[in-house]
């Protein structure tokens, strides 16, 4: 099919994807790095590879694995604790850089971002020209490069984007995309995990060309309006629109991995009070606070010593959270060996403050955070601190999955 270059794409998605982004910092802002196999972890007592730089994945190393494998696979492989607050520093300037392209942006990772320009073709000329301008300007503004797919959905642009990887540039036209992705599987699509692949392949539908062979009403029996989106994501159709407003959260939690079998009570209510701290001062962050809050222990095999707890009224205050884990401590955990921890308030909701006119020790308590927030918030995250957290883990912070460079995602 021919279509004149004037002529407006019905909908086009550019899709912004920084090429093994964290490793691609330290090699910019470590020059001896550059050229060179690394591989990033949480701090230098890291055993996880949280990413790598293209030099290691030629050797085998991947996202996920361990230390040690890495580095059977590649022995030249230099591991580099990650700075989450520098990638999230990158990734701020580059998001709001792309604003002069567009103004209906997606920041959907730390470095992901789709982008709608069907509404700016009048203005700034074709889709492919703006797409090609996204990629110089995430250059400029970062000094790295970036893979682009652009298409006229969000799923079939986020495939076109690691075709050419990296430092791509993928165009599938959105009247070419049922046929582009008609021999593909369907498990390389975003959204589709091998779970969905499963029920699929259980009616035959192993290509996105399959798709046909199935009803939309089985999938929308199945999985819901997810079920829906999956029949038109196989056709280079998916309707999905841009999310660009941050939710109101459903929960706020923090979780740390401790030394594998661990027994030691004193250690292990250490972990759980920073993190009880870490939720409170996030909760305070955001004028918010929560009664409902999930406290884990998590097993060596997966297992977990779990209770949902709820405190008497609203509030931000990492002691009256810690309580809560103490009672679980007191009550469920007999000595088992564990290697996490997490804290997660269930209901957060804006703080009306309206308690404190009936209870005053809540008042010196919001008084007192407060004043070591705005401490915090200047010298550094527990510069001022619970004694009993001078013990912490050493191990720093890494940036939330769902996070975005406003709002209560922007957190580490």
């Amino acid at each position: 099919m021919t279509i004149k270059k004037q002529t407006p794409w019905p909908r086009a998605i550019i899709l912004i994807d920084m090429n093994a982004f964290f490793a691609s910092v330290e090699q910019m802002d470590f020059p001896e790095l550059r050229g060179r196999p690394v591989a990033i972890t949480n701090g230098k007592q890291g055993s996880c590879v949280i990413t790598c730089s293209y030099e290691a994945r030629r050797f085998g190393v991947k996202t996920g694995m361990r230390l040690f494998e890495a580095r059977e696979l590649c022995p030249e492989v230099i591991q580099c604790a990650a700075r989450p607050h520098r990638y999230a520093e990158l990734s701020t300037i580059i998001m709001e850089a792309l604003n002069d392209i567009t103004p209906d942006i997606e920041v959907f990772s730390v470095d992901e971002a789709f982008l709608d320009v069907s509404r700016c073709q009048r203005l700034s000329g074709s889709p492919i020209a703006m797409a090609q301008r996204a990629k110089e300007l995430v250059l400029e503004v970062s000094g790295l490069p970036c893979s682009v797919g652009l298409s006229g959905d969000k799923t079939t642009a986020k495939y076109a984007a690691k075709l050419q990887k990296p430092n791509g540039f993928q165009v599938i036209y959105p009247w070419e995309a049922k046929a582009r992705l008609r021999n593909v599987p369907v498990t390389e699509l975003c959204g589709i995990a091998k779970g969905i692949g499963r029920f699929l392949a259980s009616y035959g539908v192993i290509t996105c060309g399959d798709i046909d062979k199935i009803p939309i009403s089985i999938l929308s029996k199945r999985f819901g309006n997810l079920g829906r989106r999956i029949w038109y994501m196989c056709q280079g159709a998916d309707p999905e629109p841009l999310r660009m407003e941050v939710a109101d959260p459903k929960s706020i939690g923090h979780g740390k991995v401790i030394p594998p079998n661990t027994t030691d009570e004193q250690l292990i209510k250490t972990y759980l009070l920073h993190m009880s701290e870490k939720v409170a001062a996030r909760l305070r962050r955001h004028q918010m606070a929560a009664s409902h809050f999930f406290i884990g222990l998590r097993g060596m095999h997966w297992d977990w010593i779990a209770t949902k707890a709820k405190l008497a009224y609203p509030c931000a205050d990492g002691r009256s959270i810690y309580s809560l884990c103490q009672q679980l401590m007191e009550e469920h955990w007999h000595g088992e060996p564990l290697s996490q921890v997490q804290i997660t308030a269930l209901d957060p909701r804006p703080d009306s403050q309206q308690l404190d006119l009936f209870m005053p020790n809540d008042r010196v308590r919001r008084t007192t955070n407060n004043a070591i927030d705005k401490i915090n918030e200047h010298f550094g995250e527990f510069t001022i601190a619970p004694a009993r957290l001078l013990g912490r883990s050493s191990m720093p912070n890494v940036i939330s999955p769902a996070w975005k460079p406003f709002g209560h995602r922007q957190s580490i």
